[in-house]
């Protein structure tokens, strides 16, 4: 009996655009049950993230044990989302924090000298930290790789101190740590303190302190400085990889029309933000091919030769542009949030929506996330096909 391939699942960072990945594992879910797989062993034997895609991975990878239901939980919370579940959006926690950050950026060198006058952060993401106690069992996952419906886990964050791109993996075999240039990985059971690191947006969310080695770095979202998004999959013995991006890879064609106006803090925010998030992925992926065709090229005596090997990548990503779907959903936000967005230029609605890709990432409100969902839904089941011969299962007549 042939042993199927290792498969490895990556999930990438984007904030409130990982209600996509919901959508993608919902209908996968669907089409192995279309196939006859009721039952069968857990799909991603190697589960990765970041940012709000190591919360869903770390989620999938507690239940591994049952994937539909795990699916199925998962987009009951992402289905019914609130704002106020991943950050204080009230009149007084939005002042705390957003308009105290607002004011240092304007005032700030005549109160520097009041440490208490310093927030950490434009949002308090303490209601991220109940969720996810309610979301994600830590210790279970531990029961899952001893059961052996898990082979790893890994979610990763950026030091603030240090400025590398950390991997924190947790795995059943004895797979020892790596290190690439401006890239380590450290060994640890994840916690709920991980994910909140992995998932802290810059400016926007606090950074979280963790240990690596020997003292605490603080940690911000694991998407500043990923080189090679799809790396530690590998490293922890994915030999298939389906990947989930947030955006930009598969989205229309053609050229948006620009605007003559001078960018507010908004704009230029969201660009930031989509350079961090969406960029590098698009590149690691251009370098698996390349790889993949060099090897293509070579003799079997010079394939045996190196140390690189072909890796089968799906990919699957958004048909349409998050940003534009963002803009019709900006009215959902909680109004003390809205003002807050509006004093850095997130403005109008629809087609006359200014800062909407800034928002894209904070919008955790159900309008929003059920459509990311449902295109995530949609744009999978385009792709029935591949995704059945990914992972060579045979689809009904």
């Amino acid at each position: 009996m042939t042993i199927p391939p290792t498969t490895g699942l990556v999930l990438t960072g984007g904030g409130a655009r990982a209600a996509y990945q919901v959508g993608v594992l919902k209908a996968i879910a669907q089409i192995r049950r279309d196939c006859g797989q009721f039952g069968a062993a857990n799909p991603f034997p190697v589960i990765t993230g970041t940012s709000a895609g190591a919360i869903n991975a770390a989620a999938l990878a507690s239940r591994a044990d049952d994937f539909d239901a795990a699916v199925a939980s998962l987009g009951a919370v992402w289905e019914d989302f609130r704002a106020e579940q991943v950050y204080r959006a009230d009149s007084f926690g939005v002042i705390r924090t957003g308009a105290r950050w607002l004011t240092m950026m304007s005032v700030g060198w005549a109160i520097a000298r009041w440490r208490r006058a310093r927030p950490r952060s434009l949002l308090d993401n303490t209601p991220l930290e109940s969720l996810l106690k309610r979301l994600v069992d830590t210790e279970r996952t531990r029961r899952m790789m001893r059961d052996g419906h898990l082979k790893a886990l890994a979610v990763s964050a950026s030091s603030y101190g240090s400025g590398l791109h950390v991997t924190f993996y947790d795995a059943l075999g004895d797979i020892a740590p790596w290190t690439r240039s401006q890239r380590i990985a450290v060994r640890d059971a994840i916690t709920v303190p991980h994910l909140l690191a992995s998932s802290a947006i810059p400016f926007v969310f606090p950074a979280v302190g963790l240990r690596i080695g020997d003292h605490v770095e603080y940690c911000g979202d694991g998407s500043m400085r990923q080189a090679a998004p799809i790396s530690p999959a590998v490293h922890l013995g994915g030999e298939r990889i389906l990947v989930v991006g947030a955006g930009r890879m598969h989205e229309p064609p053609g050229e948006r029309a620009g605007q003559s106006e001078y960018p507010n803090l908004a704009q230029i925010a969201g660009h930031a933000l989509s350079n961090i998030f969406l960029d590098a992925l698009a590149v690691d992926i251009e370098r698996l091919r390349r790889i993949n065709s060099t090897l293509a090229l070579l003799t079997p005596e010079a394939r045996a030769a190196t140390s690189l090997k072909p890796l089968e990548v799906l990919v699957i990503a958004p048909s349409q542009r998050l940003d534009d779907i963002a803009a019709k959903h900006l009215g959902e936000l909680p109004a003390p949030v809205r003002a807050m967005l509006r004093g850095i230029g997130v403005q109008g609605r629809g087609d006359d929506a200014r800062g909407a890709a800034l928002a894209s990432y904070l919008l955790f409100e159900a309008g929003y996330t059920r459509e990311l969902m449902a295109l995530g839904v949609a744009d999978t089941r385009r792709r029935r096909d591949d995704v059945a011969a990914f992972f060579g299962w045979t689809l009904p007549v």
